[in-house]
């Protein structure tokens, strides 16, 4: 049998204390339950520990090697405790967070600044990219949740909108279409068009929006990255459209945005978790913060909105 952790820390008690009186006022258990339990120690280690009269309390040999173990082994399982107490109320721990380039850079920074403020001993993973692979590290359970746009519906995946996201007409500054307030997709569609791959939801929606204005585009360039397609625009190769949360990152250059209509088009960012999965405590508190930051109408960049409930 071994030496159960009860039975350790009463020793220590006793062994520091040198008194099974003093002993038991601090566990606040009776001298026998005290007495009790490191007679039973002794017996599963086999060895006298304390040589006991009427006033005092010694340690023997085997007693002091006894203390110093039992101490390591009573502290470093306080130690534990108090560490798994911080993650179970999420204030220790990571936060692995999935989600596109543009909410990474644009959206979320202030937020977990403030999340760090509140919780200084979780840290954050991001994990960016498109939306097939932000999806992929949900499922997988690589990432917490993602923030990110939603192609299909998954029954393994659950979702809550949170953000929407406009797109604008991004043009070479001094484009004739530049001088208007209002651009129309079927006014892209009579210029060479700037597009992003075919593997991001930018693309997806611009071909989706081509398609209604019943317009038939077929790209003059194309690049995965959208700070090239906005270095592409900004050479006057083109124009091209993407949602306001995209726009800082297209990189230094003399480009001008309008609003973008016939028809208004809006990406829509969900929360995203695995589906009938609790999520790690300091996650979810982070989550709790985002939600906060919605109902408040926290600012997000012109072009962008929350979604209230």
């Amino acid at each position: 049998m071994d030496a159960s952790l009860r039975q350790l820390a009463a020793y220590v008690a006793v062994a520091k204390a040198a008194s099974f009186t003093a002993a038991a006022a601090q566990l606040q258990v009776s001298q026998s339950t005290l007495s009790r339990a490191v007679s039973d120690l002794e017996r599963v280690l086999g060895a006298r520990l304390l040589e006991r009269d009427t006033r005092n309390v010694q340690l023997t040999a085997a007693g002091q090697e006894t203390l110093r173990v039992a101490e390591e082994i009573v502290d470093s399982h306080r130690s534990g405790m108090k560490q798994l107490r911080r993650f179970l109320l999420g204030e220790s721990g990571v936060v692995a967070m999935a989600t596109l380039p543009s909410v990474a850079a644009v959206l979320l920074p202030r937020l977990i600044s403030a999340f760090r403020r509140q919780r200084p001993a979780v840290s954050v993973r991001i994990m960016d990219g498109l939306e097939r692979a932000v999806l992929g590290r949900v499922l997988n359970g690589d990432a917490d949740f993602a923030v990110t746009t939603v192609g299909a519906a998954s029954d393994r995946l659950d979702q809550r909108p949170l953000i929407r996201d406009r797109f604008r007409a991004v043009l070479p500054a001094g484009h004739p279409l530049a001088r208007r307030d209002e651009v129309a997709w079927e006014d892209l569609a009579g210029e060479p068009f700037l597009a992003v791959g075919p593997e991001s939801s930018v693309r997806r929606l611009t071909d989706a929006a081509f398609e209604q204005a019943g317009a038939e585009v077929r790209p003059a360039a194309e690049a995965s990255n959208v700070a090239t397609v906005g270095g592409l625009v900004a050479a006057g190769l083109g124009v091209s459209a993407m949602p306001a949360l995209v726009l800082p990152l297209l990189g230094p250059g003399h480009v001008v945005h309008r609003e973008l209509v016939g028809p208004v088009v809006e990406r829509r960012l969900d929360v995203v978790v695995r589906a009938r999965q609790a999520l790690p405590p300091a996650a979810a508190a982070f989550l709790d913060l985002l939600d906060e930051a919605r109902t408040e109408g926290r600012e997000v960049p012109a072009g962008a909105a929350w979604i209230a409930d």
